[in-house]
């Protein structure tokens, strides 16, 4: 199965020394939102990527995995930040069996616009957390007026090529992403824009708890 299948890279490519700076602009909202669990929670980073962003939420006092298909980025991950476990993994796989007693909090930060099975993917979240526990996503946003600008601009077969290896093959609306997470059972609780201007965002970021 290759990463496309499995999960995100976000940081593939970068070695130890940088992030991925096209998820920079997600962090500051996402640590607001997890700002309101008890200390030392237990909070995983699914498509961890090269362990960047497993790292703040470490600096932020919580109790942290990752996990991502990426050989490069668990490498990169496990010799930056040797004292976090990160697991070379799909998405796809039974979390709770690898990584052990459920988890306060799941992000997933750009990953579902490149899986096949999204349905299997939030089903597995669903699992590894607990009642109450909270998933946090993110993924790019299309909405109807940003949809019409950039026909308008000309920009539209570069914003979607398929031609794109390892690109996106999922395009989600707030309405689309919501639908899924609730045919999960998940409880939708907020959606946030995030980059550029209100309704041109770059991504948006739902945050959905388990009854």
């Amino acid at each position: 199965m290759s990463s496309t299948q499995a999960g995100h890279v976000y940081g593939s490519g970068y070695g130890p020394e940088r992030a991925d700076d096209t998820a920079l602009y997600l962090w500051p909202p996402v640590l607001r939102r997890l700002a309101s669990l008890p200390p030392a929670s237990r909070v995983l980073d699914a498509g961890c990527g090269n362990g960047f962003f497993a790292k703040q939420l470490q600096q932020k006092g919580f109790d942290v995995a990752g996990m991502d298909l990426e050989e490069s980025g668990i490498y990169h991950a496990r010799r930056s930040f040797p004292d976090i476990r990160f697991e070379l993994a799909s998405v796809y796989d039974d979390v709770s069996a690898l990584l052990g007693q459920p988890f306060d909090a799941v992000v997933s930060l750009e990953v579902i616009e490149h899986l096949y099975d999204p349905r299997a993917f939030v089903s597995r979240v669903k699992e590894c957390l607990r009642p109450g526990g909270l998933f946090i996503l993110s993924t790019p946003y299309h909405g109807y007026l940003k949809n019409v600008l950039v026909a308008l601009s000309g920009k539209f077969d570069a914003h979607v090529s398929p031609l794109w290896n390892g690109g996106h093959i999922k395009f989600w609306s707030r309405r689309t992403l919501t639908s899924l997470l609730e045919e999960k059972g998940f409880r939708v609780e907020s959606f946030i824009g995030a980059g550029r201007l209100p309704y041109l965002w770059k991504s948006m970021i739902l945050v959905a708890s388990r009854p």
